[in-house]
């Protein structure tokens, strides 16, 4: 166990593993016995006068739960991570005080740096067009410069622009995970999340062995809410996970914020539709911020990047086929290098050239299908 572990993490580990005791039962029995290790030596009774339902009595009776919580001890220690539990100060004071805040929390990371900078939610569709994934990226790395630490679910599409956004500039992200920290989702996005625990933190109630089941993504969704002084949404469906995020967020006494986007567009649905209905019309950084309050935003940084993509700096000494390659792109719509060739009249060598460097620079982002659209910055 390291060193730093509550002595009583066993008893918080058992509770929060007993069946039937989840976040609200497990605050109750809290509130009622004062420490987990006096609710599981009460006499089975008064669990029953409590209303626990008898599989948790038989659980802790019985003393089913010693080798689960030894396993998950083992898988900690192994992990190189750590578990924090609402006594201790580390557990986030916003966290803290929803109706459902977990009992634990697995972490592995730099947390106290993350979570001692003020948080904001940046979440959207698994599916994003060109447009949500150049808000989401302008929007979250502005932020993440200010000294705001970025919160997203670890998932494809916004979720990962969001949080390699953040990193771009050295900022701070948290990842909230729908698995145990042993279990990254989706697998591909394992090199991400070891490169935001060197700036950043994973995050997860889970246990260690829990698979990503469909269920557990609405719990993951209430804790990334839950850490944020307000959730804001880029891109959403009529009906998806970030507006259950933004429910969360209402629920919980939190700002909405909201990208708009195309009404022809059904990624768009969503975003306009919280809008219409309070959300607030985000279209740069500074609408994300004075939301804040005084003294919270004056202790920000302001980032430093222009602040349209008609003012986005270029680099220094494009040449003129960059240039005339860049004059053909925008930032919404993709255009395939067959037509860039064909309408730069540059040739298939030097536009390919001129293609490269423009991307290496940063200028240009290369889609799937060889497609090109301008990094808005």
């Amino acid at each position: 166990m390291p060193t730093d572990q509550r002595p009583d993490l066993v008893d918080w580990l058992s509770l929060s593993l007993t069946p039937g005791v989840g976040p609200v039962r497990g605050r109750q029995l809290l509130d009622h016995f004062g420490t987990p290790g006096a609710a599981l030596r009460a006499a089975p009774d008064a669990w029953r006068a409590l209303g626990l339902a008898e599989e948790a009595v038989t659980a802790v009776v019985e003393g089913r739960l010693a080798g689960v919580v030894a396993r998950q001890m083992a898988a900690l220690a192994n992990s190189g991570g750590r578990a924090i539990t609402l006594a201790d100060d580390e557990y986030p004071v916003l966290l803290r005080a929803i109706h459902d805040a977990p009992l634990v929390l697995f972490i592995k990371g730099d947390w106290k740096t993350a979570v001692a900078k003020p948080c904001i939610a940046v979440v959207g569709s698994r599916t994003c067009s060109t447009y949500g994934r150049n808000a989401a990226a302008k929007l979250a790395r502005d932020l993440a410069a200010c000294g705001i630490t970025i919160v997203s679910g670890l998932a494809r599409g916004i979720d990962t622009v969001a949080h390699e956004a953040a990193l771009e500039v050295q900022g701070h992200t948290i990842a909230v995970l729908g698995t145990g920290l042993d279990d990254v989702y989706p697998r591909e996005h394992a090199k991400l999340a070891d490169r935001i625990t060197t700036a950043g933190a994973l995050v997860t109630e889970f246990p260690f062995q829990k698979p990503p089941t469909p269920k557990n993504f609405p719990y993951r969704n209430r804790i990334i809410a839950g850490l944020c002084l307000g959730v804001l949404v880029v891109e959403a469906a009529e009906r998806s996970g970030s507006l259950i995020t933004a429910q969360l967020a209402l629920e919980q006494g939190r700002d909405v914020f909201a990208v708009p986007g195309n009404i022809t567009s059904s990624k768009s649905v969503g975003t306009n539709r919280l809008i219409q209905d309070g959300a607030k019309l985000v279209m740069d950084w500074r609408d994300v911020v004075e939301e804040f309050s005084y003294e919270l935003r004056h202790r920000l940084r302001r980032p430093d990047r222009p602040e349209t993509p008609t003012q986005q700096a270029l680099p220094l000494e494009l040449t003129a086929d960059e240039r005339t390659l860049l004059a053909l792109v925008g930032f919404d719509r993709p255009v395939h290098v067959d037509t860039l060739i064909v309408q730069s009249g540059l040739g298939q060598p030097r536009a390919l050239a001129a293609l490269l460097n423009l991307t290496l620079s940063g200028t240009l982002c290369e889609l799937p299908g060889k497609y090109y659209v301008k990094v808005l910055r």
